[in-house]
């Protein structure tokens, strides 16, 4: 069944953006990220101007993450207090990602820059990704142990002023950390319309050294708040919010991120890792032949006579 997408100005199979929805939840359960990464680009993929795929994923990404979140949540897997900090840090990081957001739509060029702020992230996250997945796997074939990593954060963590505590996190830190990292991934999310997760969820690991149990829970938690400010830039400044499409992913999405959560209590960590790292490459590699090869019907717009 074929819709028409008033924003993007064209048609689609409305129950493929459904599934694409679905799928896409289905990671933002199960690995804490808000699954904007892999939603923005095959939006493109299948023919959604980078301008609208960006700002309507973000929508999509705020109805599957309050689904996730809930459900670790009643886990008792969200730390609030972490999870406010980050926020307050992303509000101010999504307005400053707007105005960068605004200058390049004026300039005509935040389409290429999307698909290359892509591929860069994409090869890298994905490239470290796929190496830890690979370690334990063969770790695991060895029956040996993988190196022990203690629970800290990095020394200038440590050396930041203005401690204080986040029990259910087990921190005692900056603030000022926490809400630095909020800021960094509120512009990411304006700019390429992720969550951030791929990003935060490491980062919360390595960087601020927070217990394993509270990380996805309170990504999600984050995630939320800073998509549902991303949505409302962009409807307000950009113009670019196709409610339409965005309602589309969000059915599939809030189903698919409830099934991510069961899943990842049953399925094995490592081969999940692996399949998510070759996804992502995956879609790096196909975004760069995008950029890279000729046009097969280029074309030039001249000025009437």
């Amino acid at each position: 069944m074929d819709i028409y997408l008033p924003i993007a100005e064209m048609s689609v199979n409305a129950l493929l953006i459904i599934l694409l929805g679905g799928a896409v939840g289905f990671l933002s359960g199960m690995f804490g990220v808000g699954g904007g990464f892999l939603t923005t680009p095959l939006l493109i993929f299948y023919g959604i101007p980078p301008a609208v795929a960006v700002a309507s994923s973000a929508t999509q990404i705020t109805g599957s993450s309050v689904s996730g979140a809930l459900a670790y949540f009643e886990r008792g897997q969200v730390d609030l207090r972490m999870g406010g900090v980050l926020v307050a840090g992303g509000l101010v990081g999504a307005g400053i990602g707007q105005v960068v957001f605004s200058v390049l739509q004026k300039l005509g060029q935040i389409d290429v820059v999307i698909s290359l702020v892509y591929v860069i992230f994409l090869s890298a996250i994905g490239s470290l990704m796929l190496r830890d997945a690979l370690a334990a796997l063969k770790a695991a074939r060895s029956c040996e142990a993988l190196p022990t990593r203690r629970g800290r954060h990095l020394p200038w963590v440590a050396a930041l002023p203005w401690k204080m505590r986040f029990p259910r996190s087990g921190l005692y830190i900056s603030p000022l950390a926490p809400l630095l990292l909020g800021a960094c991934v509120g512009v990411l999310t304006v700019i390429m319309g992720i969550g951030g997760g791929f990003i935060m969820v490491p980062a919360m690991v390595y960087i601020l050294g927070m217990r394993a149990q509270a990380v996805v829970g309170t990504s999600l938690f984050q995630i939320i708040f800073v998509t549902a400010a991303t949505t409302l830039l962009h409807a307000t400044a950009s113009k670019s919010v196709d409610i339409v499409l965005a309602l589309l992913l969000l059915v599939g999405g809030v189903t698919g991120a409830q099934l991510g959560v069961r899943a990842a209590q049953k399925l094995s960590p490592n081969r999940l890792r692996l399949a998510l790292a070759l996804i992502v490459l995956a879609v790096a590699i196909r975004l760069l032949v995008g950029l890279t090869l000729t046009p097969a019907e280029p074309f030039a717009l001249f000025e009437g006579a």
